[in-house]
């Protein structure tokens, strides 16, 4: 199971321009230099199959059985009304990751072993479905698809603390998934233990 780390928006216009705003007001808040921003998604491969497990926009790929396993809003739950403010997750077999040549300083493996991967596999269809961009459980971060990828790996008994983006990067988010996920395991959710091939 690796992890792929992307300059947010790449190959991209829309979302690398609106990435920059967004960061560009964020390190004036507290007063330091912007970062680049990164986008994750995880690679599992079990039995011989690979999938790709990634939060995206449902406009931005049309391809049938691409894996969508939830959905869940953009910006408002009101806005979620509307196709270009909804997002998917997916767990796609035989997938590709978008732009994966651009991606840096990756893909770094978080493990080998199979039970883990396949509680990866079981996990993504429970993963929460908050407003993109929102931080409804009170994390201290917004939920967006970093969160996504840190809240699987820890709730399969992964340290989400080591894949860290590149230096003078950022991936906001990744702290809202790894909060939820502790706390979620702390109050009995299943492990990778609970797990069978």
């Amino acid at each position: 199971m690796t992890c792929t780390g992307l300059p947010l928006g790449a190959g991209g216009h829309f979302v690398r321009l609106n990435g920059r705003l967004y960061e560009a007001g964020a390190a004036l808040r507290a007063r330091r230099r912007p970062s680049a921003l990164y986008h994750s998604a995880l690679e599992v491969h079990l039995d011989g199959d690979r999938y790709v497990i990634e939060m995206a926009p449902v406009w931005n790929e049309h391809t049938p059985g691409r894996g969508v396993v939830a959905e869940g809003a953009v910006g408002s739950r009101l806005a979620g009304r509307w196709r270009l403010f909804r997002y998917e997750v997916r767990c796609w077999r035989d997938g590709r990751i978008p732009d994966v040549a651009e991606a840096i300083d990756s893909p770094r493996r978080l493990a080998a072993d199979a039970e883990r991967a396949q509680c990866v596999l079981d996990m993504v269809r429970e993963v929460p479905t908050p407003v993109w961009g929102r931080d409804e459980f009170h994390t201290g971060d917004m939920w967006n698809s970093n969160s996504v990828i840190s809240w699987l790996i820890v709730q399969c008994g992964l340290d989400g603390e080591p894949v860290l983006p590149p230096p003078g990067g950022r991936a906001p988010g990744w702290d809202a998934g790894l909060v939820l996920a502790r706390r979620a395991r702390h109050e009995g959710a299943p492990g990778p233990d609970d797990y069978e091939r």
